[in-house]
């Protein structure tokens, strides 16, 4: 259920990007008024990161999600009736808002629901689902666009909402928080977290790899258009491709790290290894940015986006390897909402770098910055993130991992 609520959150996020050539031409738009539209987006995103983890952490994700999914179709629906840029970027923001949800609900239900050792996989398998949403947006939006006109995507993207929500309800256990022992608690429980340098190795991680999904997410479809000259049905034949890349590197850091952990690997440590090796793929960008072939081009992207897919699994398993999960939430909410920041910072960098440059400097900067994020996690988190919280009642502590 969680997969394929992600699936549709990007479905829904993920039309605009593979409409903007066509978009961005009927309402006259500039590379820099298309990242105000992006960024409008993301910094509604960001902040529902933040008062969506806490409020998570109350309500419970069956209530949560339900009511996110419910804001965020019908922000989508009402985007096939802009007939302005300014009206574009307020529904955008609205979009942002309740697909901010999305997230700390899915990493609060898998730490309810699953243990160490098969976290990785449970985050591998929910965050795929943005993988697989790109890759849908990318194959369906353009082909409903040209049969229907673009504004039909929209309302198409909205629908889906309502009938994950029909299951969802009827399917998740609505007193799993009580079944499981772990009901609302203070909302001041997780503010000792704030001092905590693993929950800034989280946040300061995140904040420098998720800009490079933020850019591949919002940029790709305008990149091929503009510097490879496809046309929306070559977007339609090839711009999914890379998501299906991003969907193989989720399940190969899930699965590698939860091995690892099976095995005897401490459990951070197997994260950690992770994190450093998936620095590697994530350097094919630049040579993507250089080479004259279009074709190897998508390669080089594909190959850097398996890389950054596989340490976002870590980097959103980690918090519930680290907080007891009356905070989880909360602690992913504020991981999100720093990144949220970062990629709205990011985004609007790069609408500016290309009317003034080219996208090069945006291709180098997403190849490098993980590198200073995953020395962050090696050296901020260290053995003491195995010991038990002692400002937390006995009874919501959980067993070291």
């Amino acid at each position: 259920m969680l997969l394929c609520s992600t699936a549709i959150n990007y479905i829904n996020r993920q039309a605009l990007s593979v409409l903007a050539p066509v978009i961005a031409k009927e309402f006259h738009l500039s590379h820099t008024g298309l990242s105000d539209i992006f960024g409008a987006f993301q910094l509604a995103y960001a902040g529902t990161w933040l008062i969506g983890g806490i409020l998570l952490d109350v309500v419970g994700a069956r209530l949560g999600l339900s009511f996110a999914v419910v804001w965020w179709s019908i922000a989508s629906l009402l985007t096939g009736f802009v007939h302005s840029a300014s009206s574009l970027g307020i529904l955008r923001f609205l979009l942002g808002i309740g697909e901010g949800f999305n997230w700390p609900g899915a990493s609060k239900a898998v730490a309810e629901f699953f243990p160490a050792e098969e976290r990785s996989v449970g985050v591998a398998i929910f965050d795929s689902g943005s993988s697989i949403g790109g890759a849908v947006a990318a194959l369906c939006i353009p082909w409903i666009a040209l049969q229907f006109g673009w504004r039909m995507a929209f309302v198409f993207a909205g629908l889906l909402g309502f009938f994950w929500l029909a299951w969802w309800l009827s399917v998740y256990p609505a007193d799993s928080r009580t079944r499981h022992g772990r009901g609302p608690r203070d909302l001041k429980s997780w503010l000792p977290a704030l001092t905590r340098r693993e929950t800034w190795a989280v946040v300061i991680g995140r904040s420098l790899t998720d800009p490079i999904w933020w850019f591949y997410v919002f940029w790709l479809p305008q990149y091929l258009s503009d510097t490879r000259g496809f046309s929306l049905k070559q977007i339609a034949a090839f711009a999914w491709i890379p998501f299906v890349a991003a969907d193989l590197g989720n399940f190969a850091g899930g699965l590698i790290s939860g091995q690892l952990v099976k095995r005897g690997m401490p459990v951070l440590r197997a994260r950690k290894c992770v994190c450093i090796v998936s620095c590697i793929p994530m350097l094919a960008g630049i040579p993507a940015a250089l080479t004259a072939n279009p074709f190897y081009c998508l390669g080089l992207i594909c190959i850097s986006l398996f890389g950054y897919a596989s340490w976002s699994t870590m980097g959103l398993t980690l918090p519930s390897d680290l907080f007891p999960t009356e905070i989880v939430g909360s602690v992913t909410g504020l991981s999100g909402f720093a990144a949220g920041l970062a990629g709205t910072g990011f985004t609007l960098l790069v609408g500016t770098l290309v009317d003034h440059f080219s996208y090069f400097p945006a291709f180098v900067l997403a190849a490098t910055a993980p590198i200073l994020a995953t020395l962050t996690v090696v050296f901020l988190i260290t053995r003491t993130a195995d010991q038990h919280w002692n400002f937390l009642p006995p009874a919501s502590v959980q067993e070291p991992v």
